[in-house]
Formats: C-alpha cells, structure tokens, sequence
C-alpha cells in the first residue's frame, strides 16, 4: 500500500471492507457468548488503569537534595532541641558530662520520632514533613517536679513522662475525630498564632541568645542577625531555585562565616569531649512514679496533643495536603509512643516543632523524605556529640536573623488560610480577632498567669494552646450550636459590607427596579412601600449605576 498523508482519505477495497465486517461480526458473537455463558462474571467493559495521583509530600527529591535540606532543617531546631535538656539538666543539678549525655538523648530521641512520624508504621505515623523534638511546653513542669521536696527528682520526671504519655496513647482517638472542627477559620488562626508566638523566640536569638551575657542586645549581636536576613532575601531572590530553597541554609553559613572573621564565633569547645557516643538506657536512673507529678505531666500531654493537633493540620494546609481523622490520629500516636520511649534514653516528651513548619512553608519543600533525612542527621548527632558540638557552635544571632524570616513566614501563611474563610453575616471576624488576641496575652505579659492554679496556668501560659482552644470553642459556640443565634448582624461586623436579609428581597418580581428613592415593577408602576418607614435622618435608597436605577433581573 503507498504512503498517503494524514489530509487523505483511506479508500478500502471491498474485500478489505468484507474481512473488516468479518472481523467484526466474530468480535460480537463472541462477547454474546460470552456474555450468556458467564452470567455471574462481570460483563465485558473496557477498563481504563486508574492512575493514582502522587501526594506532594511523597515527592523524593535524591539523595544529594534530601541530605542539604534535611540538614537546613537540623540548623532551624537544633538550638531549640538543646534549651530543654540544658534547662532541665540545670535544674536538677546535673554534671556538665550528664548534661552532655543529656543533650545527646535528647537529639537521639529527637531523630528517632522524626522518622516514625515521616516514614511511620502501621498505626503510628502521620507521614508528613514534621521534625519532632523535646516539646517546650513542659518545661515550667519538668522544673517544678524536680524542685520540689519528696518528688523523687530527675528519676521521677521520666517517670511522670512514661505515665502520662501512656495516658495521651489511650485517649488519641479522641483528638483524632476532631477534624471537622478545625475548619480554615480554626487553623488560619493556629497557625498564625504559632508564628506570632515565635517571634519573641526570634528577637531573643538575634539579641545572642542569653540574656545574662554581657554583650546581650549589642550592636554586634543585632547587627549580625540583620546581616543573615538580608542575607537570606538576596539569596532568596537569585533566579536559581535550587540557591533560593537553600537560601536559609546558605545565609546561616555565610553569616556563621562572618562571625568568625569577627570573632564572633568559638569552635574551641569542638575538639572537647568523647567523638562517639550511645546514649546508655537508664542511664540516669530507673524511673519512678509519683501521683502528683503524674498529674502534673497529664495536663503536659493535653498540651502538646493540642499543639501538635495544630501542628499537623497546619503543616497539611501549608503542603496542600488532605489530613483526615485517621491520619491525625497515627500522628498523635506517634507522638505519644515517642514520648513513652524517650525517657528510657534520658529524654522527655516529644512534639512537632513548629519552627520546622515555617522551614516547610519558606522553602516550598515538601517532601518528607528530606524531614526524615534530617531526622537521620539528628540520630547521628546523638551517636558524635562532636558534629553536635559543631553546629552548637553556630552563633545564636545568626539563627535569629533567619528566625525573623522563618516564623514571620508562618505567620503570613496563616493570615493566607484565614483570607478563606466567609465573613458575610457571621461571627467569624469577631472569633479571629477574639482568639488571636487571647494567645498574644502570655507573649504580651508572660506574667499574667502566675497567680492562677498551676493546671490553668500550665495550659494557657502557651500562646498556641489558648488561641486554639478560645478558636475551638468558639467555632463551636457560634457555627456549630446555632440555636438561640440572631439572623441580625453583629455590631462587631455590622459595617465591614453592605447585606440584606433575604427575607427583605423576597417579595421582588423580576423587573422591578428602584429609581429615585421610589420602588417600580417591570411595566414602570409605582409599587407602595408599607412596614416600617425610613428614618428621617436616614437616606433613602437610591440606585449607584449610571442610570440611576436599580432593576431585578432575577429573584
């Protein structure tokens, strides 16, 4: 047969038409056969392969990608995954050697939850790029356990931590069903109140970090921090997106770099200390339990269910992601088993960090496998407290400067999902402004719980946990139990647009039209207004198109 061009008609001859119809005719008797003979089975279809659609955080960027933005990740928390055992370890009286095993635990710890919540098993695990660490919402606990007389000490803080996740374990299938509570109204705020509360963390980075150092506040200090972030906008700004992702990390570099040359920066402590290190089970003793500081860690754990509820359900929003019941229910497990195992090492409770979650949303980054290999690279640090001792040495300015950019960006992706939600005819504005403004009162006045009972106090003195809780409560007063609600506006809300009720249009016909304060049906006659009059300062209602009137096309 010639070539022929795909403009050409395809002339068949008649007896290619009759083998054609042949062909045919044996395809069809075929199926009817079939289709007779095989009653039970499923008729003959034509099924397309269903094609299933990639999650973004399953997105594997190789290995060379996923240990440079791991280890960004690692840079971001490392300083606040170190504060707690150092706080604690102090506290308790610890050894400067105890509080380097301490430390050590605590990143061993650390990286060992991050890979069963990124990587998970069956039941545990939400699967999403979520770093876990030591959870700063016990800490104020933790101190007052082990100061107080007859608590059993440090052994009784581990001991309180295994009881009370053990608790948070059983109880996570009731967090886990509260999805359809956190609609964007509920998590736009979390999330922002999460980025707002670490902005003080921020400030005290870029300040130096420690506030009883004489050169806390300086020039020197604030002025490096400055030079990090500016550093991180050029860098961000390059046309290159793999040096605008790494932004931060290469800006932390660069300014760790420049504080060298300044003197700014001290690496002698690096060579100090054992190069490999396991962390040895019960190590500091065997727990013991004790009701009070039980009692105690319970409210702990309520806590960081809460944070960590809002942690994953935000990071989910961030990613674009869908985080269902079951989901944030394996995570919380997750969470929980970590926090039982942790203390066996010499750790305490774990959580997601939230810092890790602005990383997440600065650098559009969002594959879990590079939080797993960071959380790789946190196991290691805990096995060679020497690379430890490196990346503690990075210059806690230079890790404000790219905090400012880093929270601010949690914040800013916050305020993104409120602009979703509907504010017409509702409460909504006034439960944002409402919440928003209760978790800023502990970031605002740190002391402003200091003479509620200590449960209180423990609960609302994080920012995110009363946010979450007033947006929680809330969301349910107003749009969930609406009976005895008002179909008036609130004054609150009452000017942020114009509204009419439907009933005040209801009775409009199409065609009818104002024009001159006066109401008129389609044929152009006067209809009478009846009810209530206007007021006599009020304006009457006149039409704002250029024709001076108002017509109803449809009702």
């Amino acid at each position: 047969m010639s070539r022929i061009d795909s403009l050409e008609r395809i002339e068949l001859s008649q007896t290619n038409k009759k083998i054609l119809y042949t062909i045919l005719w044996t395809r069809l008797c075929f199926i009817e056969y079939s289709a007779a003979n095989n009653k039970n089975r499923e008729p003959f279809t034509m099924k397309t392969p269903l094609v299933s659609q990639q999650r973004p955080e399953d997105e594997n960027l190789g290995i060379g990608a996923n240990m440079a933005y791991g280890l960004q990740h690692v840079l971001t928390m490392y300083g606040g995954i170190v504060a707690v055992p150092l706080i604690i370890g102090q506290a308790a009286g610890l050894s400067p050697a105890d509080i380097g095993m301490l430390i050590a635990a605590s990143l061993f710890a650390g990286g060992m939850a991050t890979l069963l919540q990124t990587l998970g098993l069956p039941f545990f695990g939400c699967q999403l790029p979520l770093v876990q660490g030591v959870s700063f919402s016990g800490v104020a606990t933790m101190v007052a356990i082990v100061s107080s007389d007859g608590s059993g000490g440090f052994q009784s803080i581990l001991g309180a931590v295994i009881a009370a996740s053990l608790i948070g374990l059983l109880i996570t299938p009731v967090f886990s069903r509260i999805t359809k509570f956190f609609p964007p109204l509920v998590t736009g705020i979390v999330i922002t109140t999460i980025g707002l509360t670490l902005m003080p963390v921020a400030a005290r980075w870029a300040m130096g970090g420690n506030s009883h150092a004489a050169d806390f506040g300086s020039m020197a200090n604030i002025g490096l921090a400055a030079v990090t972030l500016v550093l991180v906008l050029l860098l961000s700004k390059i046309g290159s997106a793999t040096i605008s992702r790494l932004s931060i990390l290469l800006a932390m570099v660069i300014g760790t770099v420049i504080a060298v040359f300044l003197g700014m920066a001290d690496f002698s402590t690096v060579s100090q200390g054992p190069m490999f290190g396991f962390p040895a089970p019960f190590h500091f003793g065997v727990p013991t339990f004790h009701i009070a500081a039980i009692i105690s860690m319970c409210i702990v754990i309520m806590v960081t269910l809460v944070e960590t509820s809002a942690d994953i359900l935000a990071v989910g929003e961030i990613i674009n992601t869908k985080v269902d019941s079951k989901r944030l229910g394996n995570g919380l497990r997750a969470d929980m088993l970590s926090s039982m195992i942790a203390p066996i090492f010499g750790s305490f409770t774990q959580s997601a960090f939230a810092q890790n979650v602005g990383l997440v949303a600065v650098t559009g980054v969002k594959s879990r496998y590079v939080v797993a290999t960071g959380g790789l690279f946190l196991v290691i640090l805990g096995l060679l407290p020497v690379m430890g001792r490196v990346i503690a040495a990075v210059p806690t300015s230079v890790l404000g400067g790219a905090g400012i950019v880093l929270f601010g960006t949690v914040a800013a992706s916050g305020i993104r999902t409120l602009s979703k939600v509907d504010y017409r005819n509702n409460m909504n504005l006034i439960i944002v402004a409402t919440s928003i403004g209760f978790g800023m009162i502990p970031i605002a006045a740190p002391n402003f719980y200091d003479h509620f009972p200590t449960w209180f106090a423990t609960i609302f003195h994080s920012g995110i946990s009363s946010s979450a809780i007033m947006a929680i409560v809330l969301n349910l007063t107003f749009n969930h139990l609406t009976a005895g609600n008002s179909d008036q506006q609130s004054v609150f809300v009452a000017g942020t647009e114009r509204s009419l009720h439907f009933q005040d249009i209801a009775a409009l016909r199409e065609g009818d039209y104002f024009s001159g304060g006066k109401l008129y049906d389609a044929e152009g006659n006067e209809i009478a207004l009846v009810g209530e009059t206007f007021d006599d300062h009020a304006p009457h209602p006149k039409a704002t198109n250029k024709t001076d009137s108002t017509r109803v096309s449809s009702v």
